[in-house]
């Protein structure tokens, strides 16, 4: 077992606190989160020349930490807690006490582990999960742990800068403004000439729909036995290239007659159809993709990029695997494409009042039925462009948080239109997935 070393273990606070301490309630699109796992996100890099880290003074590690610490003036809710209020009814309360108790710095070392060992093997390699704080820890114990946790670990010839940070306080789009952020500040950059302003934390698009804080019956049933009992599991990525991304795109949409199938829809079907095929499921058998999307371009007026927080909904796309298989690219892609459309802002807003109604708090075991897909993230993230001051990053990989068999996630490639899926299956899928022929057709070897 490769041997991790912490050689430091810090608090980073603002720089600049304010002296105003904002509360912060959570909305319900927040409080669906508080049982499910942190968003855990990293990213790989070269290790800085001699010459690079002499500009980055006194030291690398302290550099990151001084970087963070000014990002945390902008984001300054990230160095707060939760605070569960206990009310009269037998209900409780969330919010955000933003005072500034700072995040969680640890230095590691991973001796002898390259680079090369984290990008060559088929499979993603289990020590990419020592990478990451906060594994398997749920999002409501924010009560009493820090809301971002950030572990460096020096590789043979690498850095690994992995996140992460507490789902039920911020999406997919806040964590990687953060990563924009903090990466700008390094390398020496102003954030307002990043276009990278300070976070928006007022949530005006639930007004006169809800009263905040929200109360709801909430006990600590953390389902950490679920947790330890899942099957084994393998992680791989499916790189696909712009060319081949726009063959799928150009398929299903001349096989559904329309123009409306997008790139990621596409793709999405793709795999979808292939892990049903590799499942090797009964023709009768119920299949299921459970799509998460972004509400925040579907609001009327589109919520803005600086919400700190999150704006959520998802859908489930079903249909027997006989009927996915059968009917082809298209069809599949077109079932999605509904799907996606009919989460209109009315939707959004009638989920927000029905869960007020009859609170769902989202675990694993939720999405861990039978014949389950799942897709989060986003292609549109601003991943590689996250330069610290000594270059792109090589790659980028996920935490344990979240996982489950049927769990993929989409990045950005490194190349421009390219897209990236850190695929969660069962070995067995695996392998029948490398086995299959048309699966592989449009991957990029």
């Amino acid at each position: 077992m490769t041997n991790i070393r912490f050689v430091s273990t810090s608090t980073v606070r603002p720089a600049s606190p304010s002296e105003s301490t904002p509360r912060i309630e959570l909305t319900p699109l927040d409080l669906q989160f508080l049982l499910a796992d942190h968003i855990q996100k990293g990213l790989l890099f070269l290790k800085p020349t001699p010459s690079q880290e002499e500009k980055l003074k006194p030291t690398l590690i302290d550099h990151l930490k001084i970087s963070l610490s000014r990002t945390l003036d902008i984001f300054y809710p990230l160095a707060g807690r939760l605070v569960m209020v206990e009310n009269d009814d037998e209900t409780a309360s969330f919010f955000v006490d933003c005072k500034n108790i700072g995040a969680q710095f640890v230095h590691a070392v991973a001796d002898g582990v390259a680079l090369s060992d984290i990008l060559q093997p088929l499979y993603v390699p289990d020590v990419v999960n020592s990478f990451f704080l906060m594994n398997r820890v749920s999002n409501y114990e924010g009560v009493s742990k820090p809301l971002l946790a950030v572990q460096v670990t020096e590789l043979v010839d690498g850095i690994f800068i992995g996140c992460s940070l507490n789902h039920s306080v911020a999406d997919g789009t806040s964590f990687w403004r953060f990563f924009n952020t903090w990466s700008g500040i390094s390398r020496g950059s102003d954030p307002t000439s990043l276009g990278l302003g300070p976070p928006i934390t007022r949530s005006s698009f639930l007004d006169g729909i809800i009263d905040l804080p929200i109360r709801f019956p909430f006990h600590e049933r953390n389902d950490i036995q679920e947790k330890s009992i899942a099957p084994p599991l393998k992680q791989r990525f499916f790189h696909f290239s712009k060319e081949k991304i726009q063959q799928l795109k150009a398929k299903a949409n001349a096989e559904m007659s329309t123009d409306k199938i997008s790139s990621l829809q596409a793709v999405l079907a793709y795999l979808w159809r292939s892990v049903v095929r590799s499942r090797r499921l009964n023709v009768d058998e119920e299949v299921c993709y459970f799509v998460a999307m972004g509400m925040r371009q579907r609001l009327q007026p589109p919520l803005p990029e600086e919400y700190l927080g999150n704006a959520i909904q998802s859908g489930n796309v079903t249909a027997t695997a006989g009927d996915l298989l059968e009917h082809g690219l298209g069809w599949a892609a077109w079932q999605i494409n509904k799907t996606i459309a009919s989460q209109t802002e009315e939707e959004g807003r009638k989920y927000v009042e029905d869960w007020i109604k009859t609170p769902k708090l989202l675990t694993t075991s939720a999405v861990l039925i039978s014949n389950k897909l799942s897709t989060g993230s986003s292609p549109r993230f601003n991943v590689y462009g996250n330069d610290f001051g000594w270059g792109r990053p090589l790659a980028v990989r996920s935490g344990v948080g979240n996982k489950f068999d049927g769990k993929l996630t989409v990045f950005p490639g490194p190349e421009e239109g390219s897209m990236d899926f850190e695929a969660c299956l069962s070995p067995e899928t695996l392998l029948a997935m490398a086995d299959d022929v048309e699966f592989n057709e449009a991957l990029v070897s």
